[in-house]
C-alpha cells in the first residue's frame, strides 16, 4: 500500500493495473479506492471485488472469480463418476477462496470433501498433508495453489503413488510450472483461461480470434514453449485500460478526480469487450465481467497444454 500511495500522490495517477496476486491486490484496491482511484487487478480471488462497496467500487478484476473455475472441475468430475474430492491448498486468501467455493459447491453435484490440507508457499514438504489426503482416499485431489509452489504437493501425490485425478487451478499456468512438476504432471488437469490453448480452441469460440492474435505477438517475442497467462491478464488489462481512458477523454482532463471518476464509468460500463482470457461485461453489480466461456478444461499431456472440448 505504500508503493500504491507513492504512485498516487507522487506520479498522481489516473488508473492502476495489478498486482497479479490476490493478497497484495487486496492492499492495492483498499488504498487506491480510498483516493477513488480505480484499479484493474490481474489477480483471481473474487475478495477483490467484493463485495460492492466502499473501496471495491473502484476496483474491477479479468480473472474469473473461484465459482467458474470450480464448477468446470465439478462438472468434469460428475461426467467421470467421481463422487469424492479432497484440496491441498496454499494458506493465502487464493487458496482460501478456493476452499469455501469448493465447500459451498460440491455438495450440489453429489461430490463429498473428505479433506482439506493446507501449506505455505514457502514450504520445502508437503509429505504430512499428502498423507492424510491419501489417506481420506478421494476420487479427486484439487490444488488450490499459484505459481510453482503448485507443482509441490503434485509431485508429492505421484511420487506416492495416487491414482486418481489431479486438478489444477489457473493460477499455475505457466512455462514453469510445467518445467517443475515434469513428468509428474502427466495426465492431470487443469483449468485456465482459453489463450493458452488459443490455437486449439474451435473457430465457433469468439475469444478464438483475439486469442491466437495475441500468441503470435507473445510466441514470437518470447517462444511458443513460455506461454503464460500473467501475459495476457496484462494485455486484456491494457486493451480496457485504453479503451476507458478514451472514453473517459470525451468529458474529462486526465490528472482530474472527475477523470478518474469517468474511467471507473467506463469500466463499470464496458459491454461484450472479446479480451483474450473471456468476454466481458460488467456492471455496478459485477466488476469481473466473465462467464463460464473464461475457463476451460484443459490436460497436460507431453509436457504440453492440451484443450479438452
Amino acid at each position: 500500500s505504500k508503493n500504491t500511495m507513492r504512485l498516487i500522490t507522487e506520479d498522481k495517477v489516473d488508473l492502476i493495473i495489478g498486482s497479479s496476486v490476490t493478497p497484495t491486490s487486496l492492499a492495492v484496491v483498499e488504498a487506491a479506492g480510498a483516493d477513488k482511484v480505480p484499479v484493474i487487478s490481474l489477480a483471481g480471488g473474487g475478495a477483490i471485488v467484493l463485495p460492492h462497496e466502499g473501496a471495491r467500487r473502484w476496483a474491477f478484476k479479468l480473472s474469473p472469480t473461484e465459482a467458474i473455475s470450480t464448477q468446470r472441475v465439478l462438472d468434469h468430475m460428475a461426467r467421470a463418476g467421481l463422487k469424492s474430492i479432497a484440496t491441498i491448498g496454499v494458506a493465502n486468501s487464493y487458496g482460501d477462496g478456493f476452499l469455501k467455493t469448493v465447500e459451498s459447491l460440491a455438495p450440489n453435484k453429489g461430490i463429498k470433501l473428505v479433506a482439506s490440507e493446507k501449506y505455505n508457499a514457502t514450504d520445502q514438504s508437503v509429505t504430512a498433508q499428502v498423507l492424510k489426503v491419501l489417506n481420506a482416499q478421494p476420487d479427486a485431489v484439487y490444488i488450490l495453489s499459484a505459481g510453482t509452489p503448485g507443482a509441490l504437493p503434485h509431485i508429492e501425490l505421484v511420487q506416492r503413488g495416487y491414482k486418481g485425478h489431479i486438478y489444477q487451478t489457473q493460477g499455475v499456468a505457466n512455462a514453469d510450472f510445467l518445467r517443475v512438476g515434469g513428468k509428474a504432471l502427466e495426465g492431470s488437469f487443469i483449468t485456465a483461461a482459453p489463450v493458452l490453448v488459443g490455437d486449439q480452441l474451435p473457430d465457433s469460440n469468439p475469444i478464438k480470434k483475439v486469442a491466437v492474435e495475441f500468441l503470435k505477438k507473445s510466441d514470437a517475442a518470447l517462444g511458443a514453449q513460455n506461454r503464460s497467462l500473467f501475459g495476457a491478464t496484462a494485455w486484456d488489462a491494457l486493451l480496457i485500460a485504453d479503451m476507458a481512458t478514451r472514453t473517459a477523454l470525451k468529458t474529462a482532463k486526465p490528472g482530474t478526480p472527475e477523470f478518474r471518476s469517468a474511467v471507473r464509468d467506463a469500466l463499470e460500463n464496458l459491454k461484450g469487450f472479446v479480451g483474450t482470457e473471456g468476454v466481458y461485461t460488467m456492471s455496478s453489480q459485477d466488476h469481473n465481467g466473465v462467464d463460464e466461456r473464461s475457463q476451460v478444461m484443459i490436460k497436460i499431456e507431453n509436457g504440453k497444454w492440451l484443450y479438452q472440448p
